[in-house]
């Protein structure tokens, strides 16, 4: 008998089935084909805008995403880099073999970790609790806690014009059947959702002189805390080109073939990554739309067709693609396609990822209703960590909005009805400005320790970083820095000359002042905090500190305003039915979510202030 079975070898599966191991707990993993460990089945690449935040949060928890993708990137990106530090996001395209090599070659060598080609179609509890899962040879096997990251697999059904066939995520992958009917037997309910992924091309037959090229970052930052360089890695260029008004009218000519349009699907898809079709039908006033090719691998010719997801017809997709300029004598690979598949509403897991119907039954990734790599990672790490709480006796890790995108994703999750796959953007995220990927590790390496998953080394270097950074601040609030020793930095940036001594912070702090200009001009600051500057990421620390301090108080008065509501906890067993003032949508949605805080209670759609007033005076009774 195991501590902790593992349902899915996928992105979510990997980091929970890592994260129960390295927890202590005896783990099985079990997936259909132990090939596909971590496959990228659709963009290859890993982080980008909220989505890069996330990874390094996790690597910061002492999840794998981060070090993997560092040992297997083949391009590096920091995007929006014209704007503030809240919006920088890491990117990097990988090399999507390797990164699933990368990924089983970690699982093997944890010597906690059991691993069964086999696939789950029920899962057995008694008296609402979990005791077992039954795979496809009608074997039954018992474990103590179970993590169902299932993917697209639940019932999954592929579309390429009016073609349709079963298909769990790729068209050579068979979809899980059995698994979804045993849930609902539970008492669970589902929905369908749809996904889709564009062509792929063949690299040597793209005009790459009709190309605007991408290449990576000429100082790449890494994802995880503990590389130190990877720009050995930038091996290849992206490119861009965009569609034209012939190739939507090649499109359109399509339409009446479309499982889109024609009611094949069902499922809805993901509003923020629409089909090429869905954009031309939704924005029909736009002549182009961005095109990016983004190479697989290094020992591949297949290039990923980035915004050409579609599930259109193929000779109605392999003309589209050669209207675009580059691309006039491509040769498809294999053509884009949507899929299909069940999730089960996420109002029924709890902030833990346990699932209120069944103690110790855990869901994470896809079948909760999200969409990403990233998105699905981070709740496997969080739902495969809880599972070895639980069954060890310890408080569940349940991370707040205001301490990382992760705390985010989670609280949307079960507060909000998901009628799309959820992503994850900096705007869903209220304290944005604070949860920046650059401090990952300062706000969650020391709970990745208390929590068995950072090891002390790590810990001690980011308490390093916290407490110089500190100490360089509060020197730098003391430093008085003369007339002669700033006057030709201030002049060169338009800054009026002083006439008596300064504040150093209140020099750094003005816009286009940066620190390590002050350091270099000025002998008073170099002899003070020169020691602490020499590090690369505690003069980063420091900078943004000063320079974002107004808005990061702001920040931290509207996190305590929060945190007051997100104390008072509400019972498990509380009768919403008593309170007769809620109203009634308020009193149906609370019945149904069953929140553990007044503060997640506020968050969820249908629920009023006036029910959430109500609500406190019965609990403060």
């Amino acid at each position: 008998m195991y501590d902790i079975i593992v349902v899915g070898a996928g992105h979510a599966g990997c980091e929970a089935v890592l994260a129960a191991a390295r927890s202590g707990a005896s783990c099985l993993l079990i997936t259909s084909d132990l090939t596909a460990v971590a496959r990228m089945s659709c963009n290859p690449a890993i982080g980008g805008v909220a989505k890069g935040q996330m990874t390094r949060e996790i690597d910061a928890l002492g999840g794998e995403m981060g070090k993997a993708i560092d040992s297997t990137g083949i391009q590096f990106r920091l995007l929006n880099r014209s704007k503030g530090a809240a919006m920088h996001s890491p990117r990097a395209q990988a090399d999507k073999t390797q990164y699933s090599m990368y990924m089983r070659g970690v699982i093997e060598r944890e010597s906690r970790i059991d691993l069964l080609q086999d696939t789950v179609i029920g899962v057995i509890a008694s008296a609402g609790v979990f005791n077992g899962v039954t795979v496809s040879s009608g074997r039954v096997i018992r474990a103590r806690a179970a993590v169902l990251a299932c993917g697209t697999f639940l019932n999954g059904l592929i579309h390429v014009g009016m073609n349709h066939y079963p298909g769990g995520r790729t068209v050579a992958e068979p979809p899980v059947t059995g698994l979804t009917e045993s849930l609902v037997s539970l008492g669970f309910t589902f929905g369908r959702l749809k996904t889709g992924t564009p062509p792929r091309i063949d690299a040597r037959s793209v005009n790459y002189d009709n190309l605007a090229e991408q290449p990576g970052d000429t100082e790449p930052v890494p994802f995880s805390f503990s590389t130190d360089d990877v720009s050995h890695r930038n091996l290849v260029s992206c490119f861009m080109t965009k569609t034209t008004s012939e190739t939507h009218e090649i499109l359109r000519t399509g339409f009446d073939r479309s499982p889109l349009y024609t009611g094949k699907v069902q499922g809805v898809g993901p509003r923020y990554c629409p089909s090429v079709e869905d954009k031309i039908f939704r924005f029909p006033e736009k002549e182009s739309h961005h095109i990016f090719l983004e190479p697989e691998g290094i020992d591949t010719l297949e290039m990923y067709v980035n915004g050409f997801s579609t599930s259109l017809p193929e000779d109605v997709q392999i003309a589209g693609l050669r209207s675009i300029p580059g691309l006039e004598q491509v040769k498809m690979i294999r053509p884009g396609y949507a899929i299909e598949y069940d999730f089960f509403h996420p109002w029924q897991i709890r902030a833990s990822l346990e699932t209120q119907h069944v103690e110790n039954l855990y869901f994470a990734g896809q079948i909760n209703g999200t969409s990403g790599y990233e998105e699905a990672a981070a709740q496997g790490l969080v739902a495969g960590l809880n599972a070895a709480r639980k069954i060890s006796g310890k408080q569940p890790l349940i991370l707040g909005r205001n301490q990382a995108y992760i705390g985010v994703l989670i609280d949307d999750l079960i507060t909000k009805e998901t009628k799309e796959p959820y992503r994850m953007f900096t705007s869903s995220a209220e304290h944005r400005l604070v949860l920046r990927h650059d401090n990952a590790d300062i706000r969650l390496t020391q709970t990745g320790y208390e929590c068995g998953l950072v090891d002390a080394g790590r810990y001690e270097r980011t308490v390093a970083i916290i407490d110089g950074t500190e100490r360089c601040i509060s020197m730098l609030h003391e430093i008085k820095v003369p007339p002669s020793e700033i006057n030709k930095l201030l002049s060169s940036k338009g800054f009026p000359e002083l006439k008596a001594p300064v504040r150093a912070f209140a020099i750094i702090k003005r816009p286009g002042i940066e620190l390590l200009d002050v350091v270099q001009c000025s002998d008073t600051v170099r002899a003070a905090i020169g020691q602490f500057c020499a590090d690369k990421r505690i003069a980063e620390q420091v900078e943004i500190a000063i320079k974002y301090e107004g808005y990061i108080k702001r920040d931290q008065m509207m996190t305590e305003r929060i945190s007051r509501l997100d104390a008072l906890h509400i019972p498990d067993n509380f009768n919403y039915t008593s309170l007769n003032s809620l109203s009634s949508e308020g009193m149906e949605k609370l019945i149904k979510h069953k929140p553990s805080t007044i503060g997640q209670a506020s968050r969820i759609l249908g629920v009023s202030p006036a029910d959430v007033s109500i609500l406190m005076i019965r609990l403060g009774r």
